[in-house]
């Protein structure tokens, strides 16, 4: 763009040295992100796998309807959780996820899952096998719970519940347990319906959280949204270069999202940031 406007190209040091200042002006904007996060009745949490200097990190992400805060690590799970970039330790309200294991070892908060996870691994149970009543029955119901209005889900609470425990008890059936082959090392593999459908068993109130939760969602789409433009940014570059490089992005993409969610002009903002005050810092000061 500065080639075709001005007819000079930008050094690639000056564009780090950019990005740099702006990470070190956001510092305290970033301070106001999580203190709203921690506020917000229900929070969405997702990550996606990076490549930072040829080894694999992640980029995760802590979202709600007006703010975003992402921060990148090495680790995908417990050990990214409780770092001091993360403040999932802290939050004692709703948190949706997909269902990563490391999400239930947090115990401060109510949890819930996102439906359109489960109803994509349904489908891929179904996709296996056209027959599988149970997967198709379950797909059928969530869907239908979901499109039943709040009051008359509350009406219909235990049949619901039933209903569930019904579906997930002949999955329990239908799927074969593991068979330990005589000689054979280690735990006997299951299938992954095996495997999905004990995980609806044992986690059945998060999966219904969104049935008798005005606040809880169906989806975690919001966080997966949030990532798109990571993903973006891997496709043309491919990777970051440095540890430093990542957590400067992340900060500005937790900005710019948070701004853009708040309906705010996202080049005055950034202008602004550079100049010493932007919406954040003015509504904390």
């Amino acid at each position: 763009m500065f080639k075709d406007l001005f007819g000079y190209s930008l050094n690639e040091s000056t564009v780090y040295s950019a990005n740099k200042r702006c990470y070190n002006e956001l510092a305290q904007s970033e301070k106001l992100i999580l203190v709203n996060l921690l506020k917000e009745q229900v929070v969405h949490a997702d990550e996606t796998g990076i490549k930072v200097n040829k080894k694999n990190h992640w980029i995760h992400t802590l979202s709600s309807i007006l703010f975003t805060y992402q921060f990148a690590h090495e680790k995908r799970g417990r050990e990214a959780f409780i770092s001091e970039s993360s403040i999932l330790d802290n939050l004692v309200n709703w948190l949706i996820h997909d269902c990563w294991s490391s999400y239930f070892n947090l115990e401060k908060i109510k949890h819930a899952l996102c439906g359109a996870h489960l109803i994509r691994e349904l489908q891929g149970v179904i996709d296996n096998n056209e027959n599988n009543k149970w997967a198709i029955d379950l797909r059928r119901f969530l869907l239908e719970v979901k499109e039943m209005s709040f009051t008359k889900r509350l009406q219909n609470r235990s049949n619901i519940e039933m209903r569930y425990q019904n579906i997930c008890e002949l999955g329990n059936n239908t799927e074969p347990l593991p068979i330990r082959i005589p000689g054979k090392r280690g735990k006997p593999k299951k299938t992954k319906a095996r495997n999905l459908v004990e995980r609806l068993i044992k986690h059945r109130d998060a999966v219904l959280a969104f049935a008798f939760n005005p606040e809880v969602p169906f989806t975690n789409n919001l966080a997966e949204r949030d990532l798109r433009p990571t993903k973006l940014k891997l496709k043309i570059s491919n990777c970051f270069r440095s540890e430093d490089g990542a957590k400067i992005y992340a900060r500005i993409e937790s900005f710019v999202s948070t701004a853009r969610k708040n309906n705010k002009n996202i080049f005055e903002e950034l202008k602004g940031t550079f100049d010493g005050q932007n919406f954040l810092t003015l509504q904390g000061s």
